[in-house]
């Protein structure tokens, strides 16, 4: 599993229309192969700054499955004009410590 992290600074008065167009944007992620579950999670101390946090079963299930596919095109036309700058997104894998 790979947890993806992408933190969000949406430009300050648009966050409620951020967060109506991410109801939407969020049914097309939701529906890609190797998707296992997301959250979006707004900042306390800055109020126009989420995080969003995405589980995929491999790094490819983002980064090619849905990144060059025709959904991400649409997820593009939702979301990306709220944010500046734009989102740095990277990708973990848990640490087994046992």
């Amino acid at each position: 599993m790979i947890l993806e992290v992408a933190l969000l600074d949406v430009i300050p008065g648009q966050t409620t229309a951020f967060e109506e167009a991410f109801i939407r944007a969020q049914k097309i992620i939701s529906q890609m192969p190797g998707y296992i579950s997301h959250e979006l999670q707004r900042c306390l101390e800055k109020e126009n700054r989420y995080v969003l946090l995405v589980k995929w079963q491999t790094l490819e299930d983002h980064t090619v499955g849905f990144r060059q596919s025709a959904e991400y095109q649409e997820w593009k036309k939702l979301l990306h004009h709220f944010y500046d700058p734009f989102p740095t997104v990277e990708h973990f894998q848990k640490v087994n410590l046992a």
